[in-house]
């Protein structure tokens, strides 16, 4: 089943959810009409290949048209009108930046696969929960009203000020008129009742000058509250949200809704800085005593100014994270001498400051490291998709120094995975005379000199992230604190949600609970130690447990991915869970479970009936990546054969746990099927018989009997029935030299 299938027959709150990611930035149609060949791309490597993402684009607009032409057919009017919009908009949005458009496919079949396993969940975890508090949700529509009644407020004062201007001219008009009169005729009745008349419009003057600078004072006030209380929630919020995003947690949504609102804020705050200078040009044409003008505009100017100062401040924003093309899962974690990149934005969208920005990149101030590469570069609106004010860094690299010895510092393989630095970055903003320095930085990055140190570098970006939102504390792993586990089980599902497309069950996370923490534990409110999760060896073994999950997780990637998205992998379950479930099942029914004493393995057992009525069980030595490399894991599953007592081999999987017919659960992914391999009389090409690796084991009875080691044999399966026919069990166990662990 495609995951799109699998999305649409979600409850309604999670469809919902979906919804939410879809726009005109990916229109849903497209998803829907090309699921299967969306799904067959690999977008998350495009999205950091132009190349790649080009060739994409074309292939999307190729399929768009494949489409056009079917329901042209079906003469399906609103279908036709929909999809040549649809591809107008994707050509002219994504001609010339093909890379956007594949990281919103990434995102979004992302965003689908932790909405699935978040539907999987009995629970929703709480980290999740927070993020999707409706105290939250309430709060971004009351930032956006606020924002709204502003702007109204700052428009309508523009009015009044108009209205103050006009009806200044006319005082300024009749007054100069009666100061033209000859003298004599000021002391006529007609011109004393004008002069009680400019009078009275100098009062409404004043009342009206005070009246503007009391609305101006109110739309300034209201700005500052704002700005102070929810809109710097809302922006903390946001980071937070990106923290979370990065380890694999829900997209991080709202940025466009925030640039809307500080843009709103920022013309307003520019409104009401040319109401005031206005005012300052009213006040040099006419003045009296009592103006209020010269006493309260200075003031209002100033608190303006500073407001502008603190919104363009906070609007310079990390969109993006650092991170390296090669591993776009594993953001924040820079190798030396590696590219990577990283995207910035304003959150001000202002035309006057397109290509008027130039942003300078630079790292630590230990002077340990310095960035190689286009470091400086202009904001510009053209290459952002959404139009935003932005700019991305694609060339950049870091490059460890020399001490002053002569040496490479701890360049190489012992470098601390623990030590965190900071991407800095810094720009000025000119505009309508105001000078603004603005400065920031990405979130703290683990800096390695090899990439076998990226598993516990992710380790140390997983840790961080998840205990504390703030954003720059470089010592934070001098004391690192210990973390709710319910919270880090959270974001160990995200890990697989995220990495191989499928999240873990409650089953799943009870039995990585009890191997971090013990048996029957109860980890609600239960704290794990930094230690405990990554630095400490499991019991009797040689490796931590993030060592051994990291393994899982490449395994999965590289050798058992369609089984493990289909479900069908059990994967994290104790031997003797699995032999609780398998007990009372029919012979032959097996689970698949990782090996728990060797990295990276994936083993199968099977329960099976003896002459007697007893049950036993059958666990064969684990597959690791160098078996599956030679022969697919559903291959294996399809083709096993075990040498019974009677010597007789046979295949003892029947049924995938709790009652699945094999074939059933793993059919399509068989790489051929039997009836296709050749017999020894039809010949192959240059008159080979082609052959297969077929994984045989022997079941030891006799516990005194030498195990060997564990093999497979390449033969194909008609060549290995003819070898029966003509060669003893000895002789065939010889050759085998398979072990099968026996209980």
């Amino acid at each position: 089943m495609s995951q799109w299938s699998q999305v649409q027959q979600l409850e309604i709150k999670f469809l919902e959810q979906v919804d939410q990611f879809y726009d005109d930035n990916f229109p849903m149609e497209i998803r829907h009409l090309l699921a299967q060949w969306i799904e067959s791309q690999d977008w998350e490597a495009a999205s950091n290949n132009e190349a790649m993402a080009t060739i994409l684009l074309q292939n999307l607009l190729i399929q768009v048209d494949e489409q056009l032409d079917r329901v042209s057919q079906e003469k399906n009017l609103l279908l036709i009108h929909n999809l040549k919009r649809i591809r107008k908009l994707l050509q002219g949005k994504y001609h010339g930046n093909p890379m956007h458009i594949a990281v919103i496919i990434s995102n979004c079949l992302r965003e689908e696969r932790r909405i699935l396993a978040a539907a999987s969940m009995p629970v929703q975890g709480p980290l999740e929960k927070s993020l999707q508090n409706s105290v939250v949700s309430e709060r971004q529509r009351n930032v956006e009203h606020k924002v709204s009644a502003i702007k109204n407020s700052a428009q309508m004062t523009d009015q009044d000020v108009k209205y103050l201007e006009d009806l200044q001219e006319e005082f300024d008009f009749r007054y100069k008129t009666i100061q033209s009169l000859e003298q004599s005729d000021k002391n006529s009745t007609l011109i004393k009742q004008e002069m009680l008349a400019l009078q009275a419009m100098l009062n409404t003057l004043d009342y009206k000058r005070k009246e503007v600078l009391s609305k101006i004072g109110r739309v300034i006030h209201e700005i500052d509250m704002l700005m102070s209380n929810l809109l710097t929630e809302e922006l903390l919020d946001w980071k937070r949200r990106q923290q979370i995003a990065c380890i694999g947690g829900p997209l991080h949504g709202g940025l466009d809704q925030l640039q809307n609102c500080f843009t709103l804020l920022a013309e307003s705050l520019f409104q009401v800085r040319r109401q005031l200078e206005k005012l300052d040009e009213l006040l040099t044409r006419l003045t009296y005593d009592g103006d209020p003008i010269p006493v309260q505009r200075p003031q209002l100017l100033e608190k303006v100014n500073f407001l502008l100062y603190n919104l363009f401040r906070n609007s310079f924003v990390v969109e993006r994270q650092p991170c390296m093309p090669t591993h776009p899962q594993r953001p924040m974690v820079l190798k030396t001498l590696i590219q990577f990149t990283v995207k910035l934005r304003l959150l001000i969208k202002l035309p006057e400051l397109n290509y008027q920005i130039r942003v300078k990149a630079t790292i630590d101030n230990n002077r340990r490291f310095v960035l190689c590469g286009t470091h400086v570069k202009a904001m510009n609106m053209d290459e952002s998709a959404n139009g935003s004010l932005s700019v991305e860094f694609r060339h950049l690299q870091p490059k460890e120094m020399k001490s002053s010895a002569g040496s490479k510092g701890n360049e190489g393989p012992h470098m601390v995975t623990e030590e965190l630095h900071s991407i800095s970055f810094e720009t000025q903003v000119c505009l309508y005379g105001l000078t603004i320095n603005l400065e920031t930085s990405s979130l703290p990055v683990v800096m390695i000199s090899n990439v076998s140190q990226l598993p516990n570098a992710w380790a140390s970006i997983i840790w961080y992230n998840l205990s504390t939102n703030d954003p720059q504390n470089l010592s934070f792993f001098n004391n690192p604190p210990a973390a709710t586990l319910s919270q880090l089980l959270e974001v160990l599902s995200w890990q697989f949600s995220s990495y191989v497309g499928r999240g873990l069950n409650s089953e799943q996370l009870n039995m990585l609970a009890e191997k971090l923490m013990g048996q029957q534990v109860s980890y609600n409110d239960y704290q794990l130690s930094w230690a405990k999760f990554c630095k400490e060896h499991l019991p009797g073994k040689s490796f931590t447990f993030w060592v051994w999950l990291e393994a899982i997780l490449d395994l999965i990637k590289k050798h058992i991915l369609p089984l493990w998205i289909d479900g069908y992998v059990m994967g994290f379950v104790s031997k003797e869970k699995e032999r609780i479930l398998l007990k009372d099942k029919t012979p032959g029914t097996f689970l698949l479970r990782f090996s728990e004493s060797n990295l990276g393995g994936i083993t199968f057992t099977w329960v099976d009936q003896l002459e007697n009525g007893d049950v036993t069980f059958h666990s064969v030595e684990p597959y690791n990546k160098g078996r599956l490399s030679a022969l697919p894991f559903a291959d294996i599953l399809r083709d096993y054969k075990v040498i019974m007592a009677d010597n007789v081999p046979e295949n003892p999987l029947k049924y995938l746990y709790p009652d699945i017919p094999k074939d059933k659960a793993f059919g399509k992914h068989y790489s051929c099927q039997p009836s296709e391999v050749s017999k020894p009389s039809d010949g192959g090409g240059k008159g080979y018989v082609p052959s297969v690796f077929i994984p045989v084991s022997k079941i030891l009875h006799d516990s005194t009997e030498q195990h060997s080691p564990s093999d497979l044999l390449p033969m194909s399966p008609s060549v290995y029935a003819v070898l029966r026919e003509h060669l003893s069990p000895t002789v065939i166990e010889t050759a085998v030299r398979c072990k099968l662990f026996h209980s």
